[in-house]
Order: structure tokens, then sequence, then C-alpha cells
């Protein structure tokens, strides 16, 4: 994907998710409208249950808005199928979630060609994509070892590289430093960075931890109760 001709990677339009439990409705995103350029790391903070994993989840074809609509690549995804959203997350975007969800019985090597195999990517292909993915983020020394052999930083590096091997031009990520220690976590963001600048790839990032969001990332949008409440640029520059 190279975005729309506008520059525009992702449109949120007057979007809502509302929750029915029992008699109460829980409206965890109301009415939210934000614009991701293509190329831009977007920072998402808010407090616990202020909305922006399940903000996260409907950019991420996870789960579908109760109403407003969800542009990306001149497609509505409140409006796709099981197979076009499916399809959406093997070749549009790539997810990394704070839990490395690596399959223990699975090497490395095993774990990052996951996705390749269930795109249906041609087996002479996979192992090129592999390498070069975990090339990406220094492990393609690490082939043959299991999750279990390699430290939390060397498991989230794995979780990434298995979100680039399809090569996305949208990289989702939840919460990515908040199983890791600073100093590893800082590794995780350079790396973010190093992909954003170089691939042109746009970032948005779900986190509590605002110093990172504001060394790392050009925009942070702030979420309380459902609600965008701010947009601010990294260096300042804010708008209500």
């Amino acid at each position: 994907m190279t975005g729309e001709t506008n520059g525009t990677a992702i449109r949120v339009e007057s979007v809502s998710r509302h929750y029915q439990m029992g008699s109460a409705v829980i409206p965890a995103i109301n009415g939210v409208t934000l614009s991701i350029l293509t190329g831009e790391f977007v920072a998402l903070l808010g407090s616990s249950g202020s909305g922006k994993s399940t903000l996260l989840n409907l950019l991420a074809g996870l789960d579908r808005p109760t109403s407003g609509a969800i542009v990306v690549q001149n497609r509505n995804l409140a409006e796709m199928d099981t197979y076009e959203l499916a399809r959406y997350r093997s070749q549009i975007v790539g997810m990394v979630f704070q839990a490395f969800n690596l399959l223990p019985r699975m090497t490395l090597e095993e774990n990052v060609e996951l996705p390749l195999r269930l795109a249906e990517v041609d087996r002479a292909e996979r192992s090129s994509r592999v390498r070069e993915a975990l090339g990406h983020v220094r492990l393609d020394k690490r082939l043959a070892h299991r999750p279990s052999e390699l430290s939390g930083g060397e498991q989230q590096r794995a979780a990434l590289a298995r979100a680039l091997v399809n090569r996305p031009s949208i990289l989702l990520a939840d919460e990515p430093t908040g199983n890791l220690d600073s100093a590893t976590g800082e590794e995780i963001m350079l790396l973010l960075k190093q992909f954003n600048e170089a691939l042109r790839m746009t970032i948005v990032m779900v986190t509590h931890e605002r110093p990172l969001a504001e060394r790392f990332a050009h925009r942070i949008v702030t979420l309380a109760d459902g609600k965008l409440i701010s947009e601010r640029g990294a260096n300042g520059g804010a708008k209500q």
C-alpha cells in the first residue's frame, strides 16, 4: 500500500464501538475522528479503559465499529467480510502486542514464517523473506532457537520480525515495551523508529509511557472515556 492520493494512510470517521453488558451499553469508543498520514508515527495515550486498545483493534480489523467508518487504502473496514479482513491483516497491516505470542514448540524461523504460510506465499520465497525480516531486527543468527532460549527483548524483536515478514505498510503496536525493562524497551523503540524512517512505514502505537511517545512519535493522540481529547505534535504543537 502506498497510501491514498492525499497521503492519508488511515481515516477514522465518527467511529463508535459500544458493548452490550446485560441491559447496559458500554461506549468503549465514542465518536472518534482521526486521520493518520502515510509514514506517520502516531502514539495513542490514555489511562486504562480510555479506549486506546479498542481503537487499535478496530484499525486491525479484529473488531468492527458499531457505527462510523475506518478507511484504509480507499476501503472501509466496516464493510469488509471476514475473508477480506483476513487478507487485509495478512497483506496491509502487521501487528505487535505486549505479549510476544510466539509459539513455544516452533523455532524462531518457523514462528516468523507462519504468516507467510497463512498468506499462501510460495514456499521457495519464504526462506529469504524470513531471513530478511530477522535481519531487520538483528536475529538472523538465531533461526534454530526456540522462544524459551531467547531473552524478553529478543522475543519482542522476533515478534517484530513476524509482523514485518509480509512487508506491511502499516504497523500496529499495542504496548510493545510493556513487558520489557527500560533499556530493552528503548531498543525496541529505536527499531520502530528505524522501520518508520527507512521503510516509510506508518506506525500506530498504544502506550502508557508518555516519555517514550514524546521521544519517538511524530504525534500524540490522547483518549479518555472513549473520546479523543487532544492531538499534540511530539514537539508540543497541540490542537483540541
